[in-house]
């Protein structure tokens, strides 16, 4: 797999900058349905309809407007296959299958502190 390197100036890069391209970028991913549909699409090649049932409480419209945004940013590929009714699929490019390493650390830290945020938040709370 061969990742492209930023080759634009530091603070177009920059996520702590209000006007850079890193921090819309960071923005587009780092949102849950994004991060769920990555996960989702793991391995897999999944139809709209395959994906919208792995992610549950997901609308037809969030689902619509972050594959957009996913395949504007390269980390999905839309395949429209020419039949009727049309056949639409999904899949991860190396890109969003490097982002996925990522989003995987992020589900394994979550299943490891859970109880922990639990208890705090039945702190917090109480």
């Amino acid at each position: 797999m061969v990742t492209k390197q930023f080759s634009g100036t530091t603070d177009e890069a920059d996520l702590r900058r209000a006007d850079s391209l890193g921090r819309e970028i960071f923005s587009d991913v780092a949102n849950k349905w994004a991060l769920l549909i990555i996960e989702a699409l793991g391995e897999h090649t999944l139809r709209f309809g395959e994906l919208r049932n792995e992610v549950e409480g997901i609308s037809h419209k969030m689902l619509t407007q972050n594959l957009r945004m996913l395949e504007r940013n390269g980390l999905v590929e839309r395949t429209v296959h020419p039949v009727v009714p049309p056949r639409v699929e999904y899949t991860l490019t190396d890109p969003g299958q490097a982002l996925r390493v990522t989003i995987d650390g992020l589900c394994a830290w979550t299943h490891q502190h859970f109880a922990h945020i639990e208890a705090s938040r039945h702190r917090f709370d109480a």
